[in-house]
């Protein structure tokens, strides 16, 4: 019963975090004014804890996003040894005063104000590859790592497009001939591409605010201070994903779920025989020369939680984005496929977008790889994840934007307003330089 208690508490701490409203302003909630975690040992009052959820619950989330391996156990992400690469600079101060409309409004707001209003940790942005403009903010430091959080599938999915097109995997073929003890469920006959591109009909919700969403299974597998509450529950991420029925059909409608991810990791997994964190360093994050180890959060059987856990630093990201806007090339080698980025640029089905609970708020997007393309004038695309996590590349401006945030809100819905249009501005103003 005890167990039982401490994950629901996680479960409702979760879901209260991801619900919450604007208490606090960016300034108040300052994670370095607040004082978490500081002092030997912290007062009472300051520690938050993964085993009471309230690391994962505002304001002390902007705390945890920059210290999750204090929280949960992690495996590593091996950076460059040798052949770092380093970003040229080139600041450019007239960004801070740059304005432009936020959606639905008719007053004027500039890049500056932007940032506290969407609770920035830290914001870089690439033009022609230099550094013209970088922030940091709180807990974030220039040699510190951020929860990446739905970024991470962007991650995952790259690397599952590359083994589409090495051959490794077939996209047309079923997830149960790479990984047979999913016969029985719902992914028994979604084929790699819609799993890629998340058209699978499953029978499972991720709203926060319904305790009896097919989430809280998913979250309560995968959290490692737990035992099943019941004999045959799930005690990990990959015995949850053999339990997901069916909803509907395949290949028909867009649906954004987390456990695409986290099955696409598995099957690579399963096909490379390398745990994702390895073959994320050993084909993309090395060859970057990138600088510092990044992490995944783990469950308890060491599975890597590919969908939402990893951490990284920002200008480590940004070798990443920079490399995709380069179509693959970067730090003196071809890292990943022109082809692969090219399936990427032309993004997904909008039919199937279009069908979504999507459609009314990103108008004429689409999906494909687990990239978001925006389908605007630029034809700008971008991984995005929860509290305002990006990488947002705009060809047409040769531009690339990171930014790490901790907003109270987690629904992107949230925070586009004040941020794609930002982005824009920038965009258009770097486009005539």
């Amino acid at each position: 019963m005890r167990r039982k208690l401490v994950i629901l508490s996680l479960l409702l701490s979760v879901s209260l975090s991801l619900n919450a409203q604007e208490s606090l302003n960016a300034e108040q909630s300052d994670p370095t004014k607040l004082g978490w975690m500081n002092g030997f040992p912290p007062p009472k009052d300051k520690i938050i804890s993964a085993l009471d959820g309230s690391f994962f619950r505002f304001p002390a989330l902007r705390y945890s996003v920059c210290h999750m391996r204090q929280f949960m156990p992690t495996t590593v992400v091996e950076a460059a040894k040798t052949k770092q690469y380093k970003f040229k600079e080139k600041y450019d101060n007239v960004i801070d005063s740059l304005s432009f409309f936020p959606l639905n409004s008719s007053e004027s707001m500039t890049w500056k104000e932007s940032l506290s209003k969407n609770y920035t940790d830290g914001i870089l942005i690439l033009h022609k590859g230099k550094i013209v403009y970088e922030k940091y903010f709180g807990e974030l430091k220039p040699d510190g790592l951020h929860a990446a959080m739905s970024v991470s599938k962007t991650l995952t999915g790259t690397l599952g497009a590359l083994l589409v097109e090495e051959g490794k995997l077939d996209e047309n073929k079923a997830g149960a001939s790479y990984v047979p003890e999913l016969k029985g469920s719902a992914f028994g006959d979604a084929t790699i591409r819609q799993i890629l591109d998340m058209t699978t009909g499953l029978n499972y919700s991720e709203d926060y605010s319904d305790p009896k969403a097919e989430i809280w299974v998913f979250s309560s597998a995968g959290n490692p201070f737990s035992k099943p509450v019941s004999q045959n529950a799930p005690s990990n991420y990959y015995e949850y994903l053999e339990t997901v029925q069916k909803q509907g059909e395949h290949g028909n409608v867009f649906a954004y779920k987390t456990i695409n991810t986290d099955l696409l990791g598995w099957i690579i997994s399963r096909v490379t025989g390398k745990t994702i964190p390895e073959l994320l360093s050993e084909r993309i994050w090395k060859p970057l020369g990138t600088h510092i180890d990044g992490y995944y959060q783990i469950d308890g059987a060491g599975i890597a939680f590919a969908g939402g856990g990893f951490s990284a630093n920002m200008r480590d990201m940004a070798m990443f984005g920079e490399m995709i806007r380069k179509m693959g090339k970067f730090n003196k080698k071809q890292i990943l496929p022109v082809e692969l980025i090219e399936d990427i640029m032309n993004g997904g089905s909008q039919e199937a977008f279009n069908k979504s609970v999507y459609a009314n708020t990103l108008k004429n997007w689409s999906y494909r790889n687990m990239w978001w393309k925006t389908n605007n004038k630029h034809a700008a695309f971008a991984a995005r994840g929860v509290h305002g996590q990006t990488i947002y590349i705009d060809p047409k401006a040769e531009m690339v934007i990171v930014r790490f945030a901790s907003h109270p809100e987690a629904k992107n819905s949230k925070i586009d307003p004040t941020s794609l249009p930002a982005y824009h501005a920038v965009a258009e103003y770097l486009t005539k330089k």
